[in-house]
């Protein structure tokens, strides 16, 4: 049930960003933040909370985050401004991330018999699938009926069965021999990230060559540079570069990063598309928006398979060429073409990603000592929520400057398809190339392999 509320928040979201957009009169930017506030502090906090919830207790760090993560609901609910709301995204990023790995420790934990372990995960995996192919339908529902107040309302009695069921159901369990919490690291990858992503998010509105952004970008380099001196001294890091080392893992890692960037950064844009290019209303814009979260669900299941069978260059090159083509196809849809010829082209991207995900897990879990799977797994969600942030800062950033130059936001969205469509085959040839020089051995996705990640 937490897993389903933090995914059904996350696609629920998109669905309602024409109408924060309308009611909040903000700009572009602005929905940008609503965004990239909640997905920024996931990916920076997702492996602290894993050691958290392993140090402190892991149903103590759970109900922490399911508590946070609703009262962070009711403060987006009540927002009276955009600066209001995007406090709150920030509070729901630190609850998700709590919540998210307590999930599955608890999981973990409460069935020590493999084989029963798997079944609970898969049923976790699978719940969790329906709270993202369900968002974009009660988004525009919960639109069309209130505003877009009530997709944050909506947590909040959710949130409260949970606490309630919870404290006398679940069992607390710790590991005492947890690694100490990398504070520096945390603290550093924050700031890193956020000057990168606010120079990015900014630049169109206050000018590329303006002090500002100039600094925040001057920033995110030095800060960076700090991250990975400190990550290279401290005993316990949260981001071990050593495991870096290996050419597999690095890969994997790295083309996760552009499957965040190309997932999250153009399916921002997808509800936007429908209302504002097309003017279909928020209840058919999130009707319209399904083929993707349903094309993910349905093919998800099989991407392990799929990779024990054929090997993980094949499955993951043919996902990212699979959504990079759909990318393609989709900027070139224009405000007169019929649903007939769109619906397809989201159902590929969604099969696409699918493809890819858990193979990419897959291979840098095996990349590394079976003892540090769990951290080799928290890392493939991070690079991916990393690549999330910046897919929205970077696509935005492209509209913005499309816009600037007096195109429609029509043309601006077809160049942010078309970038990120090209980025994904590129990333596929790269992908593949380097995988046929070092001929590694054949990586499966392990089955199931849960995603403790949030989709924004």
């Amino acid at each position: 049930m937490g897993q389903f509320m933090v995914l059904l928040d996350s696609t629920i979201v998109g669905a309602a960003l024409p109408d924060m957009q309308n009611r909040l009169h903000t700009d572009l930017p602005g929905l940008q933040w609503i965004v990239d506030a909640y997905v920024l502090l996931v990916a920076m906090l997702l492996l602290s909370g894993g050691v958290f919830a392993d140090r402190f207790g892991r149903k103590r760090i759970y109900l922490s985050g399911v508590v946070v993560f609703t009262l962070a609901s009711v403060v987006c609910a009540v927002a009276p401004s955009l600066g209001w709301l995007i406090t709150g995204r920030v509070l729901q990023g630190i609850g998700a991330a709590a919540l998210s790995p307590g999930s599955l420790a608890l999981l973990a934990a409460a069935y020590p018999v493999a084989q029963e372990r798997v079944k609970a995960i898969g049923l976790w995996a699978g719940i969790s699938g329906i709270g993202l192919a369900a968002g974009p339908l009660a988004g525009g529902i919960l639109v069309n009926a209130f505003d877009w107040r009530a997709i944050f309302l909506v947590n909040v009695p959710i949130g409260v069965v949970l606490v309630l069921v919870a404290l006398p159901t679940l069992g607390e369990s710790r590991n005492t021999n947890a690694p100490a919490i990398d504070v520096p690291g945390t603290i550093l990858s924050i700031l890193g990230v956020g000057a990168l992503t606010y120079g990015l998010i900014e630049g169109g509105a206050k000018g590329w060559t303006s002090g500002i952004i100039l600094g925040s970008f001057a920033a995110a380099v030095v800060i960076t540079i700090a991250f990975l001196a400190v990550e290279g001294r401290t005993p316990t890091p949260m981001m071990p570069l050593r495991l870096f080392r290996n050419p597999l893992f690095t890969v994997a890692n790295s083309a996760m990063v552009m499957v965040g960037f190309g997932l999250m950064g153009s399916v921002f844009f997808f509800s936007q598309f429908f209302v504002t290019v097309q003017g279909a209303s928020v209840l058919v814009a999130g009707l319209q928006t399904l083929p993707t979260s349903l094309g993910m669900a349905i093919v998800s299941p099989y991407a392990g398979r799929l990779a024990a069978k054929y090997g993980f260059r094949v499955v993951v090159t043919s996902g990212l060429v699979l959504a990079g083509l759909g990318l393609l196809t989709l900027g070139v849809v224009h405000a007169d073409t019929g649903y007939v010829n769109v619906w397809w082209r989201l159902a590929i991207i969604g099969a696409g990603f699918a493809l890819t995900m858990s193979p990419l897990t897959g291979a840098a879990i095996q990349s590394v000592n079976p003892q540090e799977g769990g951290l080799a797994s928290g890392i493939s969600s991070t690079t991916r929520q990393i690549g999330a942030v910046l897919g929205v800062a970077v696509l935005g950033a492209i509209v913005t400057a499309r816009e600037s130059s007096g195109a429609s936001f029509g043309a601006g969205l077809d160049s942010a398809f078309l970038t990120a469509g090209a980025a994904c085959l590129l990333t596929a040839v790269g992908t593949g190339l380097w995988l046929v020089k070092s001929r590694p051995a054949a990586v499966a996705a392990p089955q199931p392999q849960p995603q403790t990640q949030t989709i924004d």
